[in-house]
């Protein structure tokens, strides 16, 4: 699968580039997707738009519904919240962009998580992907955080 990126901050994206399409070079698809880095106003302004929820968050997506397309669609991500998040959680950066880039495309591809079977089935998809590209949750630290 290709990734094409376009980034809309200020910050080098060089390396996060390189971690998203490590990723996803293990997956087979006759598609490509477009990640998009935003600042925390305009993803803010995404949500609340396309949403309507008035709060930044860490990554949006947007399916593509033109069949004649070669995208699985759009996803939005905001480096400034994923970096916090990191920290909340206890892990890496990267895992957190790995994270948000992985959901996203689960988003794009039709996985949801609105019941509980779902949430289930996505994350699990979601654990997967991620092992596979070296970024598997480090428990015992997100555990111990949490406590």
């Amino acid at each position: 699968m290709k990734v094409e990126f376009h980034n809309q901050t200020e910050e080098n994206v060089t390396k996060v580039k390189t971690l998203i399409r490590g990723i996803f070079k293990t997956i087979e698809a006759d598609k490509n997707m477009q990640v998009i880095f935003v600042s925390p106003d305009t993803i803010q302004e995404i949500n609340r738009t396309y949403r309507d929820k008035d709060k930044v968050t860490d990554v949006i997506s947007f399916p593509n519904d033109d069949e004649m397309d070669d995208s699985f669609g759009d996803i939005f991500i905001c480096l400034d919240r994923a970096r916090e998040q990191a920290s909340e959680y206890g892990h890496s950066f990267e895992r957190e962009v790995g994270f948000l880039s992985v959901h996203g495309y689960l988003h794009l591809i039709g996985y949801d998580h609105q019941t509980k079977e779902e949430e289930i089935e996505m994350f699990t998809k979601q654990e997967e992907i991620l092992a596979k590209a070296n970024l598997k949750r480090e428990v015992v630290k997100w555990i111990f955080k949490k406590l």
